[in-house]
């Protein structure tokens, strides 16, 4: 930037917007390019290259972090003036869309000091105090697995199902980006995505107050966000979205998420300001606090198990890993044992889980949508059951209080999920 500071303001008739233009009109060093009629005149106008510094108001229509991202690719700063709401709700949303410095309305003329100065970081500090911290009610568990994986859908509704069983709340999300089947498992048909719902939300600010709204409840203490009702609409869901429904959904809970398979970065999203189509699963794993890792016990499943746990590692790093061997049966020809020792020397792991294969079980649970949680009496959900109570312990886990027979398939020491620790 030069001397002189070229501004764009997006005030959509606020009461702010008038003294505003007549503080910049009064400083030599600011210069109005345009009035922008939205946030998608704004980013048009933007795209040409001369302008420095954007005014917007933080509750715009559109205005969300891809939106932000996008201006600061054409080195256009964002200071943000805030409206209504709380100071918590506030700082809350300018920090997610990732604005540049957020003001109130009452303090214009600390807007245009700090665009006179393109060195100055435009960062009000009574609002970057009141950023909230993260919450801690609940924990947001990623249900991963490479391509192939069976299972991961089945896994996810079934924990999910099993924490809500322990009288855990919980929320289940799919945030599937090749056509979430959530939905299909537990025989919901609501017309509206769940997902999709959330992402129109976030962009209004107003995704806090109105998440009860895009949620499906199954019970006293589970609810479920339902995924894409098509493949080819990712496009809708835009970066930040996922990160902010976790960031809210946890704080009723802990929150379960099913992914997708795709850990690549797509180039083409950010060419085309669009997200790329696997960055709902990135964004998953990267605010999980732990990865569940779904993979089948069978030859070319371990080998794609292997390979995913090393590019999970990269991506992901710190972050603890659980694995979850599914549809293990003896006719394969090795031992729990066995495959235990060639995981672990991929990835250093929370713990390792067997599940049964239990086609008839899992059958049952699709086709009278439901999951193999709500059959209790099935080695399946007694496996899945052992699963959930080690990622989220409660009183009754204690040692000495688990009760009931073990045989070879159910509860022995690693196929029904007990631990295996390093």
């Amino acid at each position: 930037m030069g001397d002189v500071v070229v501004i764009l303001v997006v005030g959509s008739g606020a009461a702010w917007e008038s003294p505003l233009l007549t503080l910049v009109a009064e400083r030599p060093g600011l210069v109005l390019l345009k009035r922008c009629v939205d946030v998608d005149d704004l980013l048009a106008t933007a795209s040409a290259g001369q302008a420095d510094a954007a005014v917007v108001g933080l509750d715009a229509p559109g205005l969300d972090r891809a939106a932000v991202d996008l201006l600061h690719r054409h080195q256009v700063r964002v200071v943000a003036v805030s409206g209504g709401g709380g100071a918590d709700a506030v700082a809350t949303r300018s920090a997610r869309v990732g604005v540049d410095g957020l003001v109130g309305p009452d303090d214009l003329t600390l807007v245009v000091d700090l665009l006179e100065h393109d060195d100055a970081p435009l960062v009000d500090p009574v609002a970057a105090a009141a950023v909230p911290p993260p919450s801690t009610a609940g924990r947001v568990l990623a249900v991963w697995g490479p391509a192939g994986a069976p299972g991961r859908t089945t896994l996810a509704v079934g924990l999910a199902a099993a924490l809500a069983a322990r009288r855990v709340r919980t929320t289940l999300v799919d945030a599937d980006p090749y056509g979430g089947a959530v939905a299909q498992h537990l025989g919901v048909l609501d017309e509206v995505s769940g997902l999709l719902s959330a992402a129109r939300l976030t962009a209004d600010g107003a995704l806090e107050r109105g998440l009860p709204s895009i949620q499906r409840a199954l019970g006293d203490h589970l609810t479920v966000v339902t995924g894409l009702p098509r493949a080819d609409r990712w496009l809708e869901v835009r970066p930040g979205v996922l990160e902010h429904l976790l960031e809210v959904a946890r704080r009723a809970g802990h929150v379960v998420v099913d992914t997708g398979f795709n850990l690549e970065d797509d180039p083409a999203g950010d060419l085309r300001s669009r997200p790329g189509r696997n960055q709902l699963t990135l964004a998953a794993l990267d605010v999980a606090d732990e990865v569940v890792v779904v993979g089948a016990a069978d030859p070319v499943g371990l080998s794609r198990l292997a390979r995913g746990l090393v590019d999970l590692r990269d991506r992901v790093p710190g972050v603890p890993v659980r694995v979850v061997v599914n549809r293990m049966r003896p006719g394969l020809g090795w031992t729990e044992r066995d495959i235990v020792g060639m995981v672990e020397g991929f990835s250093r792991l929370a713990a390792v889980h067997f599940v049964p294969d239990d086609r008839a079980a899992a059958d049952r649970a699709l086709v009278s949508g439901s999951s193999v949680a709500d059959q209790p009496d099935t080695a399946l959900a007694r496996a899945v059951a052992a699963v959930a109570a080690a990622l989220v312990p409660t009183a009754s886990d204690r040692p000495g209080r688990r009760r009931g027979r073990r045989t070879p398939v159910r509860v022995s020491s690693r196929t029904a999920g007990t631990d295996h620790r390093w």
